[in-house]
């Protein structure tokens, strides 16, 4: 019909610039984040880009059923403004009719949405994580600066220097603390540097002039080593970056899970496309207004609804992980709340 390409158009023209800001002011923020990460040397500057589009790609759950929601707000809010609302009421369009194009586009919108959440959301959590724990794991002299206390080996390993040089890198004045299991090792050298072994593919670092306190953190005594050169290699063992994490666990694998925690974060990932549906819907007659208000009018509201929601989501989620609310109702008590208000929202809206 033409009335829902109208009504199509109406919402998509709000729905991409407001989706295209979302999207360019959480991209500054995480790059302004990780670029202090990579600029004291916790983090590669080459990964910059590619955890801020990873990012983005988790953020899409969220970023589209805020954005499906304003621009209904927004497009709806004109058509009050300019009276075309009642024009549509006065042919006999009704609410029904204009909830079906909304419906059409929240579908598509919805689908986008549960395949970030149930499919792109665990590979990148699992992309970000594995990053992260390689950044923390490796260690580049050359980028870190002389007073500075550095946590490497996901802080299994304490590093301070000095004085830290460049081309070659190496550092002086060094201490180093480092943790494995019980057994503790202090270190402390006159200079350190970085050597590559290419027949293990291993990195260590070279002491120079310095000694090694060795004790166990329930053992009473320790040991105390004096050495002019001394090697640590720093690469931990293959498997020591196979961690579970909940957002990197795929979708088929929560399922099977009786854990509380897997069960909030199926159920989190289960109701995205449900809460884009209703957000959508919900729009509608919460962008009515009286057209001398201008269709702006009714946005302030939705971002409130919206946070209201989401925080609710958040809220009902650690409940659910913390045992405090069974698996069900779980989270689903959030959208049915959604789905009460919706319906009463309609029912004041066909009434008027």
């Amino acid at each position: 019909m033409i009335i829902n390409r109208y009504l199509f158009r109406e919402i998509l023209a709000p729905m991409l610039a407001i989706l295209a800001v979302l999207v360019s002011i959480f991209a500054s923020y995480l790059a302004a984040t990780y670029l202090v990460d990579a600029a004291v040397g916790n983090l590669p500057l080459g990964a910059v880009v590619l955890l801020v589009a990873i990012k983005i790609g988790i953020s899409l759950e969220i970023l589209l059923p805020v954005t499906l929601l304003l621009s209904v707000v927004i497009a709806f809010g004109r058509l009050y403004k300019d009276s075309e609302m009642t024009a549509m009421a006065s042919c006999g369009i009704g609410t029904g009719q204009t909830l079906r194009p909304v419906l059409y586009l929240a579908a598509a919108v919805a689908a986008v949405s549960a395949c970030a959440s149930l499919f792109i959301r665990p590979v990148a959590y699992n992309q970000v994580y594995l990053m992260k724990d390689l950044a923390k794991k490796e260690m580049n002299i050359g980028l870190m600066e002389g007073g500075h206390f550095y946590e490497l080996q996901s802080g299994d390993m304490l590093f301070f220097a000095e004085s830290v040089h460049q081309n070659p890198d190496w550092a002086e004045k060094v201490f180093i603390r480092t943790e494995a299991g019980d057994d503790i090792k202090l270190i402390r050298a006159e200079q350190v540097r970085q050597g590559f072994d290419k027949a293990s593919g291993r990195r260590f670092l070279i002491f120079n002039r310095g000694h090694m306190v060795e004790f166990g953190a329930r053992e009473v005594g320790g040991k105390i080593t004096n050495f002019e050169i001394a090697n640590y290699f720093l690469d931990p063992p293959p498997n020591s970056l196979s961690k579970y994490r909940r957002k990197a666990a795929p979708t088929v694998g929560l399922l099977r899970s009786e854990k509380l925690e897997d069960i909030a974060e199926l159920q989190w990932r289960l109701t995205t496309p449900l809460s884009t549906l209703l957000l959508a819907l919900i729009g509608v007659p919460l962008s009515r207004t009286n057209p001398r208000k201008g269709k702006y009018a009714r946005v302030g509201l939705a971002v409130v609804v919206f946070a209201i929601y989401y925080n609710l989501f958040v809220v009902a989620k650690t409940w659910v992980e913390k045992g405090q609310v069974p698996p069900f109702p779980g989270i689903w008590w959030v959208p049915a709340l959604l789905a009460v208000l919706l319906l009463v929202l309609l029912w004041r809206h066909a009434k008027r």
